[in-house]
């Protein structure tokens, strides 16, 4: 599978590119062949959470099926995608978890809270699925494919990202990518803008353009509320979260986190808004960790596998991907050769804090550099193998000066 594209890896040092071809085989080893993507099958983890994460997240499995999708392998793409159709709901969401067979998983996001019934989802896992899908379709036009998705899977979720909001046009709480807080969120709105904008998409593509032109108005309404309740003047920029209080006033999460990345990587907004550069600089000056080994933290004073007290210097542990998203933004703003050197350094700290089996797992100690959680999480391949990807285009397009 790994050599199944011919590779160009430009000026990146040999241990990345070695990385990479070690990243799509372990992607490999964690798909299903009836399409799931498995979030990590290590079974240490039990003994700290009592549970695997041999998990179908849709969330992690369309971050991961861009990868694959930027790499060149379709045919597990396709699996991934008809096993979504699978398993969407008649409401026309996708719920927290599956298991391979696409049976509903364990889930610890209630269907109750305070008396009252409330979806236990995180919207961003329909609404990705949606993104991936439109760059699938973008990368290989197959048409054929597509068009027994339009309707059970496209335009049901689509649907419900545009119902699912508020009277002032945002979308509705859901639970955050960690699964740790409910609310409306940086990272989610961003990924539901992205969804709204891959249905009008195929709206325009299959000829419908009623459809299309009400999940634009849909995306467009969320954006302007988004300006609106997610930027913050006195803090010079965007809050990961706000929750509405009983008087109908917001009350804003100031905690940085690194999955404010949301707001631009799907589209939302443009990397060199100086919002996001703000907002990117902030998480870039307080989850670094301030150790011998470096790397992003996820946000202030992560206590998952918490291993410091230390929160001014260690914000939390290291995390593969938060890291790589720091330098995906970096790619993103780059203009000159000069300008890409920091996203080599990352990459390099990639392929330096992975085993020596190529393997990366979810987080490393901020002192040792140690493996920490599961070994190897599937989602950090996929964003090592996507920053490849994008540092390799960015950096031939400004040789080519264009």
């Amino acid at each position: 599978m790994a050599s199944k594209e011919e590779e160009d890896f430009a000026d990146l040092p040999h241990t990345v590119g070695h990385l990479y071809t070690r990243s799509l085989l372990v992607l490999r080893t964690q798909i299903d062949n009836d399409g799931a993507i498995i979030a990590a099958n290590d079974f240490d983890i039990t003994r700290f959470a009592r549970d695997t994460y041999s998990y179908m997240w849709p969330r992690d499995g369309a971050l991961v099926a861009a990868a694959l999708i930027e790499a060149g392998y379709s045919e597990l793409t396709r699996r991934f995608f008809n096993f979504c159709q699978r398993i969407i709901g008649d409401g026309g969401y996708l719920l927290h978890k599956y298991n391979p067979d696409g049976s509903l998983a364990s889930s610890w996001l209630p269907w109750y809270r305070d008396g009252r019934k409330e979806l236990p989802i995180q919207e961003d896992e329909t609404a990705l699925v949606l993104w991936a899908l439109w760059r699938h379709f973008q990368r290989f036009r197959d048409v054929e494919f597509i068009k027994p998705l339009f309707r059970t899977l496209i335009v049901s979720a689509g649907d419900w990202l545009a119902e699912y909001r508020d009277d002032g046009g945002l979308s509705l709480p859901s639970w955050d990518l960690w699964e740790e807080r409910r609310g409306v969120l940086a990272w989610t709105i961003g990924a539901t803008c992205a969804g709204l904008a891959a249905a009008a998409e195929f709206g325009d593509a299959f000829g419908e353009r009623e459809l299309a032109a009400k999940y634009r108005t849909a995306k467009e309404e969320i954006m302007a509320a988004a300006d609106a309740r997610l930027w913050v003047p006195a803090e010079a920029r965007f809050v990961r979260m706000i929750n509405r209080r009983d008087d109908g006033g917001w009350d804003p999460d100031l905690a940085i986190d690194a999955s404010l990345m949301g707001l631009w990587y799907f589209g939302m907004y443009a990397s060199d808004d100086p919002r996001i550069v703000s907002t990117m600089q902030a998480v870039r000056d307080r989850l670094w960790v301030k150790t011998d080994v470096g790397g992003v933290a996820r946000y202030e004073n992560d206590q998952y596998h918490q291993v410091s007290q230390d929160t001014e210097n260690v914000p939390g542990n290291p995390w593969f991907i938060c890291t790589l998203w720091l330098a995906q933004w970096y790619i993103a703003m780059a203009k000159s050769l000069e300008d890409l050197k920091p996203v080599l350094e990352i990459l390099s700290w990639a392929a330096e804090h992975a085993l020596p089996s190529g393997v990366m797992a979810e987080q490393v100690h901020p002192y040792t550099k140690a493996p920490l959680s599961v070994s190897p999480l599937t989602w950090s391949h996929a964003t090592l193998v996507l920053t490849v990807r994008e540092y390799v285009a960015r950096r031939t397009a400004i040789v080519a000066g264009t």
